[in-house]
């Protein structure tokens, strides 16, 4: 460590940020997947990162970026779209409340980068920097149009860039990414202009879910959308094994992340096996405990005769399927497995 008097913010901002270093590059990268399996970490927010039997590396919605970071802005823009769909002016207090556990920069394989759509917090300008400076085989940059759209302001090849819609299909070695309907109205009215008394028609252009079909399993990332009873229809159409969905506890008089029952009406309707709610972590104003999910669930999945099973995550943790599909709850490695393999350095045993 420096003397004090030679300690700037900006070394400490390189010595602590981002707070996990690279261990989590490590994990993933040091990962041999069981034949059978697919596995699965959380990097925050709806960013998932999965890896393939065959060593197929897929980012969803990666972001390192923050929320908010000072008060002296007092309101939001005119037509932010938490603006449009409240009707509100104050800015709102969404500070980042998870930490970034896994450094951008230190990417060294990946084989496609999706985004559901193009809010800050699902697509990211580092990631993407990163990747094209770092990874062999000129990965793809695949979604919507408008994601496309700022991929291709921040200097992304439009070689790189693969625009989707519901119904697109993409091939990705041993992985197909089938892009399906969006349910996100909050994204529906992200505009610049008013529309009050105008139908948009334009949602398939902002926001896409995903189905990432692996050797393994079917993986349903739902982006940032609401509950919609059209997931039934997703659900009849495809055999989905693990599914996404963004949960968090709504403040009074606004409507953007599901809740409890929703995700579990989600699970239901997509037919799924497990049901992991994501996004809850992100945002300090919309901070949710997914502990609410279980208890609903455990009230319920006997008169409704549930099917499926909701798993409780940690970001930065790892989930494995088929292998952890009963597994109802996770936590993190708490280590010292190899105890007791020297003698302690204790005065006496009784110490212990």
């Amino acid at each position: 460590m420096s003397r004090v008097n030679e300690i700037t913010r900006e070394k400490w901002i390189l010595s602590v940020f981002p707070e996990w270093g690279t261990w989590l590059n490590e994990e993933i990268d040091a990962e041999e997947v069981p034949a059978g399996q697919v596995a699965m970490w959380w990097l925050g927010c709806t960013g998932i990162w999965i890896k393939t039997e065959k060593g197929t590396n897929i980012a969803v919605d990666l972001w390192f970026g923050s929320g908010k970071r000072t008060q002296k802005n007092k309101e939001m823009d005119k037509y932010h779209q938490m603006r449009n769909m409240t009707g509100g002016r104050m800015t709102q207090p969404n500070l980042r409340a998870a930490p970034v556990v896994y450094d951008p920069f230190a990417v060294t394989q990946v084989d496609a980068v999706l985004s559901t759509h193009y809010h800050n917090d699902h697509i990211d300008p580092f990631f993407a920097a990163a990747v094209l400076k770092n990874c062999p085989g000129e990965p793809p940059f695949i979604g919507p149009k408008k994601s496309v759209e700022r991929w291709l302001e921040w200097g992304v090849p439009e070689e790189r860039c693969k625009v989707v819609a519901p119904g697109s299909v993409v091939k990705v070695n041993d992985v197909e990414i089938v892009a399906l309907d969006s349910f996100d109205r909050t994204c529906l009215v992200t505009v610049d202009k008013s529309i009050s008394g105008i139908c948009p028609t334009d949602m398939d252009e902002k926001a896409v879910n995903y189905l990432i079909k692996t050797p393994a399993g079917n993986i349903y990332h739902s982006g940032d959308s609401h509950y919609s009873i059209y997931y039934a229809k997703h659900g009849k159409d495809h055999r989905i094994d693990v599914a996404f969905g963004s949960y968090g506890e709504n403040p009074v008089g606004c409507q953007d992340k599901m809740t409890s029952v929703d995700i579990l009406r989600m699970a239901e309707a997509l037919k799924t096996k497990v049901v992991i709610p994501i996004h809850y972590d992100v945002w300090s104003n919309f901070k949710a405990d997914p502990a609410e999910i279980l208890k609903l669930y455990n009230f319920k999945k006997h008169v409704l005769d549930y099917r499926f099973k909701p798993f409780i995550w940690d970001v930065g943790g790892k989930f494995l399927y088929p292998q952890d599909k009963d597994t109802f709850q996770y936590h993190y490695r708490r280590g010292f497995e190899d105890c007791f393999t020297d003698e302690p350095n204790v005065p006496f045993r009784s110490i212990l």
